[in-house]
């Protein structure tokens, strides 16, 4: 177990490391103000209608960095600080959000399989650990028979799902980035200025999700090993 919290530890500063350094992009690239002098809320609702999309709404979420597109209700959710702000750090934020309804209208293959993996990844993400750990505890995990072996086994296939939907994240993450900046760009939104600033908050936000990535892989490898190599 010592390995795992050295693993957990490494990955947890690292995980720090990452949003430290997003949530002081922001700020930096909050006080570069836009030039058009829209909000957050206004860049989100043109960007909607620039694809032909009139069935999403755009609404403010308490909290700060909790942006996020909800496909159930079709609503792209902006924290205050993005919702009403007229800043570079706004409109990379709000674009990147409808990025993700655009992917919705259009079908995105990656988004739609990590749509459908949601329900399964919520419930399982909360098991997995704890039947990996029951496994073991039961000392069978040497025998290809043992009740305990299998448990163990079952709890490592969920963190593999889990794993998998992290790394399904990615391009869902990265695409609608890149969408959002293609937009910003080509729609003359932002100046130059504005437009690296929105380019380098975005980069560190989807740095995030690779960390997130990497360290859920790391989590699955490890306990691989200790399932499957205690066997030899």
């Amino acid at each position: 177990m010592l390995g795992f919290y050295i693993l957990l530890g490494a990955i947890a500063l690292v995980s720090a490391a990452v949003s430290n350094q997003l949530k002081s992009k922001f700020k930096k690239y909050s006080k570069v103000h836009l030039r058009n002098g829209m909000s957050g809320a206004e860049i989100a609702e043109k960007m909607l209608a620039d694809h032909g999309i009139s069935d999403v709404k755009v609404i403010s979420t308490p909290g700060m960095l909790t942006d996020h597109y909800n496909p159930k209700n079709k609503t792209v959710n902006l924290s205050a600080g993005v919702y009403n702000q007229r800043n570079a750090a706004a409109a990379a934020v709000a674009a990147h959000e409808v990025g993700h309804a655009v992917q919705h209208a259009q079908a995105y293959d990656w988004l739609t399989m990590r749509s459908k993996l949601v329900p399964v990844v919520s419930i399982s993400s909360n098991f997995s650990f704890w039947l990996v750990i029951i496994g073991i505890g039961f000392g069978a995990a040497s025998g290809n028979n043992g009740i305990g072996f299998i448990i163990a086994l079952i709890g490592l296939g969920m963190m593999a799902l889990a794993t998998i939907f992290s790394f399904i994240t990615l391009p869902v993450e990265y695409d609608a980035s890149n969408r959002a900046l293609a937009w910003l760009k080509n729609k003359n939104m932002v100046s130059q200025q504005e437009y690296e600033g929105s380019k380098d908050a975005l980069k560190w936000a989807a740095r995030t999700y690779l960390v997130a990535a990497i360290g859920s892989l790391a989590t699955l490898v490890y306990w691989g090993l200790q399932i499957l190599g205690s066997r030899d």
